[in-house]
């Protein structure tokens, strides 16, 4: 069998286990990459470990650090709960506000993931106390942070916006946030249609909420290197990931939070899950995996279907496996084959199309976003009700990932 076939089952094998096995796919993904290369292909050693992503690593690094010293010293809890507090105790107005906060919270930096185990209980709390549907707010504020989830900011954000620089599809973060943005928007608005929204604006209900005690000085000092740190970023241009570890090291510097509650705080299972799975991908384009993999996509999709099909695609496999682990290194390096393997479709709708599809399913309760709003439903409603609504709501997001890349994501590529 050649490495080129090896390596693509390898890489298979990696995407069968994270449906159903609780081992971390980077762990395996390395396991497997290391015969294909060196024992099917012939590499050496310093061949597969020039595959590792270094940059990727020390960006992601750097990021949580950063996010995780937010989140220890209780700077983003005070922040989310200022930021509830501004909808006025109008009840209507909070399936709305749940949505802007985690969009804007996730948008900042720290992810959907983060946001949601930040706002979630908040959220759910609320919306029991004043009556909003269980579901209509879990919609709200999964679709609020993971519309955000991809800004240059976020650590998802960063992965896609490496794997589309290597492909030569860099420059485009704030594009790949709005395209994001909107569909996730798009959904949250038919939530809100749906499932209590209007019926909310009719009724005029009033709601209390707690006062926030002032910000301590830590948190205060926090929020002051977090906006310096954006304003680097986003107007001197400065590394995104190396500004990070500078801005967590002022941080404990200025004893705002201790280093190993800092660190404690890093998802390194999901570093780990990327880092991994990025090593095999560059297996599979070393030995030719990837011009297969390709070639095997090419058979399910022409130029004209190609965005519809590839947000399909990895929707579905989204609704089981792990988008920025599995589904965003895997498919986005396999672009520009695709593409010529077609012999058409537009590269950079593609690759909005993959980020799109693949983000819109991740309400599931399959997924962490969904299973954070389930573990956060208060006393007296039924967690079993809220899994089905949301895993038929995840399945759902299948098809209209398809059909808004199909007809809409060349909005955002012009």
């Amino acid at each position: 069998m050649s490495p080129a076939t090896l390596s693509l089952l390898a890489l298979l094998v990696v995407i069968v286990a994270s449906f159903g096995t609780k081992l971390n796919v980077g762990i395996l993904a390395v396991a497997v990459a290391w015969p294909v290369a060196m024992y099917a292909a012939g590499w050496k050693v310093d061949a597969l470990m020039d595959t590792f992503p270094s940059s990727l690593f020390l960006t992601l690094l750097g990021v949580t650090l950063l996010f995780g010293a937010a989140q220890a010293n209780g700077t983003m809890a005070a922040v989310t709960q200022r930021a509830l507090r501004l909808c006025g105790g109008q009840v209507a107005w909070l399936p709305l506000m749940f949505f802007v906060f985690a969009c804007a919270i996730s948008t900042v930096g720290p992810g959907s993931i983060a946001t949601l185990a930040l706002l979630a209980p908040l959220a759910m709390a609320a919306s029991s106390r004043a009556r909003i549907p269980m579901l209509l707010t879990a919609l709200m504020v999964g679709n609020g942070a993971n519309a955000g989830n991809l800004s240059p900011f976020s650590s998802v954000g960063v992965v896609v916006s490496s794997s589309m620089e290597r492909v030569g599809l860099g420059g485009h973060e704030w594009a790949v946030w709005a395209a994001n943005f909107s569909a996730h928007a798009l959904a949250a608005f038919a939530a809100w249609a749906l499932f209590g929204g209007p019926k909310l604006l009719r009724e005029h209900t009033m709601v209390e909420f707690e006062v926030a005690a002032p910000l301590e000085r830590r948190q205060q000092i926090t929020l002051l290197i977090g906006a310096v740190w954006i304003f680097a970023v986003v107007f001197l241009k400065v590394n995104l990931g190396l500004a990070a570890f500078a801005a967590a090291a002022l941080l404990v510097l200025f004893k705002t939070v201790d280093d190993a509650s800092m660190i404690k705080q890093v998802p390194l299972a999901v570093i780990v899950m990327v880092c991994g799975v990025s090593v095999l991908v560059g297996v599979l384009e070393g030995t030719g995996g990837m011009d297969l993999f390709t070639s095997l996509l090419a058979r399910v999709a022409t130029p004209d279907t190609v965005n519809g099909m590839m947000a399909f695609v990895t929707g579905t496999i989204s609704t089981y496996s792990s988008t920025s682990g599995v589904v965003y290194p895997t498919f986005i390096p396999a672009i520009p084959g695709l593409v010529e393997k077609l012999g058409g479709g537009d590269p950079l709708q593609i690759a909005f199309s993959i980020n799109v599809g693949a983000a819109l399913v991740d309400v599931s309760p399959l997924s962490t976003l969904g299973a954070l709003c389930i573990a956060a439903l208060p006393e007296g409603h039924d967690p079993a009700k809220l899994f089905r609504s949301l895993l038929l709501w995840g399945f759902s997001m299948t098809v209209v990932g398809a059909v808004f890349c199909q007809l809409f994501i060349h909005l955002f590529t012009g």
